[in-house]
C-alpha cells in the first residue's frame, strides 16, 4: 500500500459519504430487541447468515427470555432449536456457558464494557464491538466480519488478513464518530453490491476509489 495514512484518511471518509447516500437505512441486520438477544443472535451467526439466525431466533427468544434460562436450558433442547444454523453443539454450548457467566458476574445483565465482553465464553472483539454498537451506541472498535475483511482490502485500506489487525489499521483512519456506522455500510455494500465471487463493478457506487477497479481520489 503506498497511501499515506492521511491520503487513506481522506479516501475513507469519501467511502463513507458515498455509501451513506447509497445506503442510508444501512443497520445491523440481525433482529433483537435487548443486549441479550443481540448478543445471542451474534453468536449464532458465526458460519451463518443472518437470514438464517432470523428464521431460528423468534421461536427462540421466546423461549428463553433471560440470561438465566439459556444458562439452565436442557442441552439437547437449545441445539435443536438452533441445529439450522450449523456448529449447533458448539454454539449451544458458547450460549450456555456466556450466559452462566452472565449471571454470575453481571447479576444477569449483558455487560456494556469492551473488558467485560470478551472474557465471556464464546465472545471475541467482533461479537463484542456489534453488541457495544448497536445495543449500546459505544464505539469502542469496528466491526470486522467476512464482508468488511474483504472490501477493507479490496478498497486498499489495509493489507492485513487477520480481523484484529484489519480492525488496528481501520481504526486509524475511519473518524470514531463513524467506526459504527462503517462497518454496517460495508457488510450493506458487500451483500448489495460488492458480491465476492461477481462484484457489480459497473454500477458500484464507490468504484472512483477502489484501486482494484476504479482512480483513487474520486470524488
Amino acid at each position: 500500500m503506498n497511501a499515506t495514512p492521511r491520503n487513506l484518511t481522506t479516501t475513507c471518509r469519501k467511502i463513507i459519504q458515498k455509501l451513506r447516500r447509497a445506503y442510508p437505512d444501512a443497520k445491523c441486520a440481525l433482529h433483537h430487541r435487548n443486549p441479550l438477544e443481540l448478543l445471542v443472535a451474534t453468536i449464532l451467526s458465526a458460519q451463518c447468515t443472518d437470514e438464517r439466525v432470523n428464521q431460528v431466533t423468534p421461536a427462540l427468544f421466546a423461549r428463553y427470555r433471560t440470561a438465566a434460562d439459556y444458562a439452565n436450558a436442557p442441552n439437547g433442547e437449545l441445539e435443536e432449536m438452533i441445529r439450522s444454523t450449523g456448529f449447533y453443539r458448539n454454539k449451544a454450548r458458547a450460549l450456555r456457558e456466556c450466559c452462566r457467566a452472565i449471571v454470575e458476574r453481571h447479576g444477569g445483565q449483558v455487560p456494556d464494557t469492551m473488558d467485560a465482553l470478551v472474557t465471556l465464553p464464546g465472545v471475541g472483539r467482533k461479537t463484542a464491538n456489534v453488541v457495544l454498537g448497536v445495543a449500546f451506541g459505544k464505539a469502542e472498535g469496528i466491526v470486522v466480519d467476512t464482508h468488511v475483511a474483504r472490501l477493507a482490502r479490496r478498497m486498499g485500506l489495509t493489507r492485513q488478513t487477520h480481523p484484529e489487525k484489519i480492525e488496528a489499521d481501520l481504526m486509524k483512519i475511519v473518524p470514531r464518530r463513524g467506526w459504527i456506522d462503517f462497518a454496517h455500510l460495508l457488510i450493506w455494500h458487500g451483500r448489495k453490491r460488492c458480491n465476492a465471487r461477481r462484484p457489480d463493478c459497473i454500477q458500484c457506487e464507490v468504484v472512483s476509489l477502489c484501486p482494484k477497479i476504479g482512480v483513487k481520489g474520486g470524488s
